[in-house]
């Protein structure tokens, strides 16, 4: 059975997405730790990040930089953390996550977005990807 990610990809359910290309999906997360917070998943349906052959790792890691560096001016964070936990969804997946201090990685946090949010949130960011990737 497809998990929840590849119905995103496939189109079947909706998301706020931020980037595609042939081999990665990048979206907002409908429950977001803080404002902004990215789920970067490959199109290969693995249940473990650490599964992926290497080459798709690799390129997975890189196509995060120019999301990460996206995400930090539209949100003014201080860095972007990454969180790799995998235990909600089985597929592979990174968490982009606007932060400030440590505070802002705590799962806990999840509180439901407005559809109106991560709209305005997924344009923003959007805005600042490099040509290439909008």
């Amino acid at each position: 059975m497809a998990s929840v990610f590849t119905k995103i990809i496939k189109g079947e359910l909706p998301s706020h997405k931020i980037a595609e290309n042939e081999h990665f999906y990048a979206f907002l997360d409908i429950a977001p730790i803080v404002p902004g917070h990215m789920l970067v998943i490959p199109k290969q349906e693995v249940d473990y990040l650490f599964d992926l052959d290497n080459q798709t790792l690799a390129a997975l890691h890189l196509y995060c930089k120019p999301l990460a560096q996206a995400l930090q001016a539209a949100t003014g964070c201080v860095r972007v953390s990454t969180i790799v936990a995998g235990f909600e969804v089985p597929h592979a997946h990174i968490h982009l996550i606007p932060s400030n201090t440590m505070d802002d990685l705590s799962f806990e946090r999840k509180q439901p977005a407005s559809a109106e949010a991560l709209a305005a949130m997924a344009e923003r960011v959007r805005q600042y990807l490099p040509d290439n990737m909008r």
